[in-house]
């Protein structure tokens, strides 16, 4: 089963994937889809409010944040990790669980990056926002790094999370029933 959506004016077909008995979800992913991933970031751009630095999470905000910073003329986007890296130093860290995730998983951000974001307004950006748990936990890190939270942009907005008067987003994902229909 599919679901076929327009984003950024490109029509593209999302697998319809079982997250338990009652619920499935429309998979996304820009990963490989370059055409997908610059019109999404030009798009949201128009909408971005003014930023100093853009953050994201690993892995699939990865390719959005970078082209949103290519094409804002960007010298750099930060990345919180899934896992701390050999070259991360005074490592931050927060506890985060997603709907597409069967466990808690921890963020990490390098301590070079968090002094980097004091004081500066901080755009975050991610492919898609559903529970929102993701999204609070990159907030954790800048707000503990001393950042200022501009804004939180993403392509699409999954479930109630299309309800949140602040999220900027391209597109509205429905949530559907194990047989594909969509839950009203």
């Amino acid at each position: 089963m599919e679901h076929r959506m327009t984003i950024a004016g490109l029509e593209r077909d999302l697998p319809i994937c079982p997250v338990n008995e009652n619920l499935s979800i429309a998979g996304f992913v820009i990963f490989g889809d370059p055409e997908l991933t610059v019109a999404c970031a030009r798009e949201l751009l128009k909408r971005a409010p003014e930023y100093d630095y853009i953050i994201t999470a690993e892995a699939k905000g990865i390719p959005l944040a970078h082209e949103m910073a290519r094409q804002a003329g960007d010298a750099k986007y930060i990345l919180a990790r899934k896992a701390p890296k050999l070259y991360m130093r005074d490592i931050f860290d927060v506890a985060v669980r997603s709907i597409t995730t069967a466990r808690e998983q921890r963020l990490y951000l390098d301590g070079a990056d968090a002094e980097r974001m004091k004081g500066k307004r901080i755009l975050v950006v991610d492919d898609v926002i559903s529970t929102g748990e993701s999204l609070a936990a990159l907030e954790v890190l800048v707000e503990k790094a001393g950042g200022i939270i501009c804004g939180r942009m993403a392509i699409l907005a999954e479930g109630d999370a299309q309800d949140r008067e602040d999220l900027i987003y391209l597109e509205k994902l429905p949530l559907f029933h194990p047989d594909g229909t969509v839950m009203e």
